[in-house]
């Protein structure tokens, strides 16, 4: 199984296919996550591989089965969750060949 390709693999890969810098590519990687921070709240869109979502879990209890406190009842607050969905043109292209 090959390794995965580290930051600078995929910028040298990048820039050598678009024809600009290494330096170029690390901005453009470096702006595009900035706006993703900024707009994840809105969804983030990358064409053709995916969103970046945020979902609000209900409060919910649970029974704790370990510890002290097993068998006791704890109420876990509602709290917002971080999601990355993968779009359905990624889906195909990696798993074309899986079935």
């Amino acid at each position: 199984m090959a390794k995965t390709m580290t930051k600078s693999e995929i910028a040298n890969t990048l820039a050598d296919k678009v024809g600009v810098s290494k330096k170029q590519v690390n901005v453009f990687f470096e702006s595009m996550c900035e706006l993703a921070y900024k707009q994840a709240k809105n969804g983030f869109t990358l064409p053709g591989i995916g969103k970046l979502v945020l979902t609000k879990s209900a409060p919910r209890e649970m029974v704790m089965r370990f510890g002290p406190d097993a068998g006791k009842t704890k109420k876990i607050p509602a709290k917002t969750k971080i999601k990355f969905r993968v779009a359905k043109a990624a889906k195909d292209a990696i798993l074309a060949g899986k079935k």
